[in-house]
């Protein structure tokens, strides 16, 4: 947060985070439908050529103006939602709605806890570095825990769904053995 933010009421620090936040993605979504619209040879549009935003893309075409909003609730995701909502040409008025949402959400966790956890990161590792490498190793841990174990429930009911038999082959069996 700015120093001269620093002390202000709630209502001041939420307002300058909104309005910071609301012409970021706002820019950042205009970008992406620009390049859709005329830059498309541009090294701008060669930087958005990959993996991280073809598979956002995706999300956004199944998933809509959702994803938007959650994506203001994430680190390192919101800048690639925004600009792939402008390059699949998300219609302006659902985009802007779910982002306005975000832009809610993400102000008041910044004006509130949200800068208050990174001061105490910083605190901890002014005090003890060792101590922020741990509880960094911890959410990383946890983080890969919980991929690792969604993956194996994810495995585990594609086996159970693969090992049925397809509705039209049990329908095809119901016909020969009426035959």
């Amino acid at each position: 947060m700015p120093s001269w933010l620093e002390g202000k009421p709630f209502a001041i620090t939420f307002g300058v985070l909104f309005g910071v936040v609301l012409l970021r993605a706002q820019a950042t979504y205009w970008l992406g439908r620009g390049v859709t619209t005329g830059i498309l040879h541009t090294r701008l549009a060669a930087r958005l050529d990959n993996p991280k935003t073809t598979r956002t893309i995706a999300s956004l075409n199944r998933w809509g103006p959702p994803l938007v909003t959650v994506s203001f609730l994430t680190v390192g995701l919101q800048t690639v939602v925004n600009a792939a909502a402008g390059l699949i040409r998300m219609p302006w008025i659902r985009y802007t709605l779910a982002m306005l949402i975000g832009c809610v959400a993400w102000a008041a966790i910044y004006a509130s806890v949200g800068i208050a956890a990174l001061e105490g990161m910083l605190a901890l590792a002014a005090h003890s570095p060792w101590a922020l490498a741990a509880l960094g190793v911890l959410v990383i841990g946890a983080v890969i825990a919980v991929v690792v174990l969604r993956r194996a429930a994810m495995t585990r009911q594609r086996t159970r769904w693969s090992a049925r038999p397809a509705p039209a082959r049990r329908l095809l069996r119901g016909v020969l053995a009426k035959k």
